[in-house]
């Protein structure tokens, strides 16, 4: 089975699937092809993530292949644009995606590169038929996608966004694509593309070098692993953000909300749920970062242990200023022996002296109104004969990334995930991307992810304890409502379709619920579970 967020790509996926390939195949053919179809969320000049299950040899691994900033000293500051707007360009960091699947295929995949990137290429070379979701986001991009004329010619016929049902041809794209069909990760990284990519970047204002280009190489990393009501959860380690998803998991069970048996229907369940989102999301902007640059204890804030540190903060009202919990001590616990087997991420190194009290927690204030940054990203799920099953994340950042176009490519804007703490050069970006895994037993029974930026994990959470806790066939768990409390405020939102008592325990318990009705606002979950025997 193939899920993903666009009908063209899953049917690549499909399409290698049938041809003999195993899930990593299709995983890569359908990430290609959404790079093709959905490009204002993913693509080519876009990175992300990706947790792998091998089941034959019961092997685990995670790659990431995210943004990465350079070699120049000026990753280092933020970019304050000078005295005029911050500059389109310095949003792009060196793009993973190209390096990211065809790594993960050259290790795991069975046919051809050729074989896996023909439907993309098919799609960019014919052309497909817009979406009207795409004919919405150029829209609603339609001032960046102006700023690159070439680009404009493709989508903006004409000066106008195309329509749903019009057809959009890339040659740009197409050619690009068969080149790295022939060449592999030269034809996008060592090549006149990339010395054009590089210098129309910097035109715009960026730091991406053709040395930046050259030197990108994804990382394989050991995932993130813990136990929870008998499940092996497999997660994506930093600089992606599945500790969160992990430590949501732990708080419900320790929230006793996994007891109450339901949750669209009964207000103290939603009402916990959200507790448990808003402490989970706090802990994680605290801990993450690049863990080759900086100590992140990942393990320990996706344990079952660092949760129960933290339940007390389940009970009563909201409190107007909290703390990032302390993971450390959890995080030099041994893993469970099932997690053991796997070889998971390690413990981290804490730091001593200055850097030890830099990773201290943080209070957080709350403020009435705060709003966080949003964008859009593309999810896939895959699940192949064999029970191989691949998770993978990726994206652009905002719509259409950075706004800067090159040779059919729009660059990322993730540049822009860095924060103070985070900063510096030759590293990867923070996201909130988390891929994940869950094993029953020998076997996997849920592969699942999300879109949506901050709505990412709450999202995989809600869809998680949705179907493995309360029963929900797999469609009801998707389609069911969802909230979203921002971390940073007393707002919830709230998707329609939960009991209006719901309302009324938020309130009680100290949230502002706004009601909001977003067709992606809320996380575009995709996931694949497989029945038990």
């Amino acid at each position: 089975m193939v899920s993903s967020s666009q009908q063209q790509a899953t049917m690549a996926g499909v399409t290698v699937l049938r041809a003999g390939g195993n899930a990593v195949d299709a995983a890569v053919a359908t990430a290609f092809a959404l790079s093709v179809v959905d490009p204002s969320q993913t693509g080519l000049g876009g990175g992300g993530a990706a947790t792998i299950w091998m089941s034959r040899d019961r092997r685990v691994d995670h790659l990431s292949f995210y943004g990465r900033a350079g070699e120049r000293a000026e990753w280092a500051a933020p970019d304050t644009g000078g005295r005029g707007p911050e500059r389109a360009g310095r949003g792009a960091a060196t793009p993973g995606m190209v390096s990211g699947l065809l790594t993960m295929h050259a290790k795991y995949g069975r046919l051809s590169r050729e074989q896996v990137i023909a439907p993309a290429l098919a799609l960019a070379r014919n052309g497909f038929t817009v979406s009207p979701l795409l004919s919405r986001t150029i829209a609603s991009a339609r001032d960046r996608v102006k700023e690159e004329p070439h680009a404009a010619a493709r989508f903006m016929p004409d000066g106008e966004p195309l329509r749903p049902g019009e057809l959009l041809v890339q040659p740009e794209l197409a050619a690009l694509l068969e080149l790295i069909a022939v060449a592999g990760q030269n034809a996008f990284y060592r090549s006149a593309f990339a010395e054009r990519l590089a210098y129309h970047v910097q035109e715009r204002g960026g730091l991406i070098t053709e040395q930046d280009m050259a030197a990108y190489e994804s990382t394989w990393m050991r995932p993130l692993c813990t136990t929870w009501r008998g499940y092996t959860v497999l997660g994506a380690p930093p600089p992606m953000g599945g500790a969160v998803v992990l430590s949501m998991l732990h708080l419900a069970e320790q929230s006793g909300l996994t007891q109450s048996g339901g949750y669209t229907e009964t207000p103290a369940t939603a009402a916990s749920f959200a507790q448990v989102i808003r402490i989970a999301q706090i802990d994680g902007q605290r801990w993450r970062g690049d863990p080759a640059v900086m100590s992140v204890p990942a393990r320990g804030v996706s344990s079952a242990r660092f949760a129960a540190e933290r339940a007390s903060l389940l009970v009563g009202p909201l409190k107007d200023t909290l703390t990032a919990g302390d993971p450390w001590s959890a995080d030099a616990e041994a893993p469970t022996a099932a997690c053991a087997a796997l070889d998971p991420y390690p413990a981290a190194v804490r730091p001593a002296g200055r850097e030890a009290r830099e990773t201290d927690g943080f209070p957080v204030t709350l403020h009435e109104e705060l709003q966080e940054d949003s964008s859009f990203t593309s999810h896939l799920s895959v699940v192949d004969a064999d029970g191989n099953a691949v998770a993978m994340t990726t994206t652009v950042g905002v719509l259409f990334g950075s706004g800067v176009w090159s040779d059919g490519v729009w660059l990322n804007s993730v540049g822009r995930n860095f924060d103070p703490r985070t900063r510096g050069t030759n590293r990867y970006s923070n996201s909130t991307m988390a891929p994940t895994i869950m094993l029953d037993g020998s076997g996997v029974r849920l592969v699942v992810g999300a879109a949506g930026s901050q709505y990412i994990q709450p999202a995989t959470a809600q869809v998680t304890v949705r179907m493995l806790v309360f029963g929900e066939d797999p469609g009801m768990a998707l389609s069911a409502p969802r909230l979203h409390p921002t971390w940073s405020s007393r707002q919830v939102e709230v998707e329609p379709g939960f009991s209006p008592a719901v309302y009324g325990a938020l309130v009680q318990r100290g949230f502002k619920p706004l009601s909001r009705v977003g067709d992606i606002l809320f996380g575009g979950v995709h996931a694949v579970y497989v029945a038990p025997d």
